[in-house]
């Protein structure tokens, strides 16, 4: 018989609100999100180090602002050059996966969990949970809502405000609620800024 915690990876309906082992996981991950956040700003060393034991990966080099929330940590994987403003929340019952020069500004979400829309079930504290994954070079604006099973490609900006229900290309950016693609990221886009 399978687990909750295997029913979660395998994206299958799982008990997320009265199982033991989920339940004492999550209180684990309050505990030191509550410590991260009662840390001074300049108390990098020690932020660092309490990220690095509750996330599944790091990089060599990576930023996140507090206050910041996550659900368990060790389904977080960042890569290098990683960068989360202030009040970022990662809801990660499934795997959430960031690439290397991923910039996200205050106030975003990635939520890998979900609820039945049947009430009964949903009443019985089932859920299920897809992963994430953004690509490399990604700038995510201010209060973007990422939603479960996204993926997110290379080189894509994300307009603020944007609420991501489908993937999204590579070399793009993508705006709106549902978040969609606007154009194609181009070689005019480097001269925007160059006076």
């Amino acid at each position: 018989m399978k687990t909750e915690k295997e029913k979660a990876r395998e994206g299958l309906l799982y008990d997320a609100n009265y199982d033991e082992e989920l339940l004492h996981e999550r209180a684990v991950c309050a505990d030191a999100t509550h410590e991260l956040n009662q840390l001074r700003p300049s108390q990098t060393a020690e932020r660092e180090a309490l990220l690095r034991r509750l996330f599944g990966k790091c990089g060599k080099a990576f930023t996140i602002v507090s206050p910041f929330f996550c659900d368990y940590g060790y389904n977080i994987e960042i890569g290098e050059n990683f960068f989360m403003n202030m009040n970022g929340i990662i809801l990660d019952e499934a795997k959430v996966k960031f690439g290397d020069n991923v910039f996200i500004a205050p106030g975003c979400g990635f939520y890998t969990a979900g609820h039945p829309l049947d009430a009964e079930r949903r009443n019985k504290g089932l859920e299920y949970a897809y992963p994430i994954t953004v690509g490399n070079n990604v700038w995510i604006g201010a209060q973007v809502c990422v939603l479960p099973g996204v993926t997110i490609g290379d080189n894509v900006v994300i307009g603020a405000g944007s609420v991501v229900t489908k993937d999204i290309p590579a070399n793009v950016l993508a705006a709106g609620n549902p978040c969609k693609v606007i154009r194609e990221i181009t070689e005019e886009d480097k001269k925007k800024y160059i006076k």
